[in-house]
């Protein structure tokens, strides 16, 4: 067992792919000599050199089509896009290349792609560092979108990413880099559309992924005298383990749903709309949702209010029970 931080779970998690496949590179703005503006790609480059490890100019659509077309040699890409924000630029070459090279090819043609984005507030950050793009890829088919919320899950996650012959958006929780965990490197990992039951419980269904997990565990530890919350943890965004969730909910009755993103047209919405028609009859209350707000992320000194934080969620749970 190693005790690493999230961020350095995801640096070995890459280390490990790389000594694996020789195929296997990381390119992106500053991951090379700086290691990432996290530190998340620290010692790479000095130890698999710069043609592995590659510093790229500051032009998101160049790197992620320049990932396409190594992956079309047979290379296996991991794209850093250094702040969520930053992916609109790429958002073309993710869309209408990426997503969409293997139905174009009738199947002849894969793009083993990674492109890692940090994600979500809670750093104090500026502007277009704080954003939670995941549901502009949830509703692109064609990719793969994953949510890591703690340290485990980004080592083993990162490296089947890296192995998966589809493209994977890989958000990583930004503002829960520093938290820490115990580590079995030899352990066998879920598979990498799975979500996973993190704390079982009887009274209400909390589905979460990415920074909010760990929101929601407290949540739990809050009220556990007065309600059993069950925290499940989806990981895989796209596509959603469907199988889990209605099992969940089917047995609690009650759902709540939260997320950083604001709620408008956010992920919530598809996972609430899938559990309302298949879990109809076993519902004691609607499904409810618990996100950001319907506006642009805010300056730093407002992101506690815009961030959904335990009382938000606690008060989600409360109003289940009122129906």
């Amino acid at each position: 067992m190693t005790t690493l931080t999230l961020a350095k779970a995801l640096n070995e998690g890459l280390r490990a792919a790389m000594e694996d496949d020789p195929k296997v590179l990381i390119m992106g703005e500053d991951v090379g000599k700086l290691g990432g503006v996290f530190r998340v790609t620290d010692g790479l480059q000095k130890d698999f050199g710069e043609s592995r490890v590659i510093d790229t100019p500051l032009a998101e659509s160049g790197i992620v089509g320049t990932a396409i077309g190594l992956a079309l040699r047979g290379y296996r890409p991991v794209c850093e896009i250094q702040f969520d924000g930053f992916v609109f630029p790429a958002a073309d070459q993710i869309i209408t290349q990426l997503a969409k090279m293997h139905l174009r090819s009738l199947g002849k043609v894969k793009l083993p792609v990674v492109v890692r984005i940090p994600s979500g507030g809670g750093i104090g950050a500026v502007e277009h560092h704080s954003e939670s793009p995941e549901a502009y890829f949830t509703h692109t088919a064609g990719l793969r979108v994953m949510a890591c919320s703690n340290p485990v899950d980004a080592y083993h996650m990162i490296q089947q990413a890296i192995r998966c012959e589809d493209p994977v958006i890989f958000f990583e929780p930004k503002r829960r880099y520093w938290d820490k965990a115990e580590i079995d490197k030899d352990a066998t990992p879920l598979p990498l559309d799975r979500g996973k039951i993190v704390r079982p419980g009887d009274d209400v269904t909390v589905l979460a992924y990415g920074p909010m997990v760990k929101t929601c565990l407290e949540a739990a530890n809050a009220v556990e005298r007065e309600r059993s919350l069950e925290i499940v943890d989806l990981r895989s965004l796209s596509p959603l383990d469907t199988e889990l969730i209605f099992e969940s909910v089917r047995r609690t009755g009650r759902c709540v749903i939260a997320h950083e993103a604001a709620l408008y047209s956010g992920l919530g919405a598809e996972i609430a709309a899938r559990i309302t028609e298949a879990c109809f009859y076993h519902l004691e209350a609607p499904v409810l949702r618990v996100g950001g707000f319907s506006t642009p992320y805010p300056p730093s000194r407002l992101e506690d209010h815009y961030l959904p934080d335990l009382d938000r969620v606690l008060d989600a749970v409360d109003r289940t029970f009122t129906y």
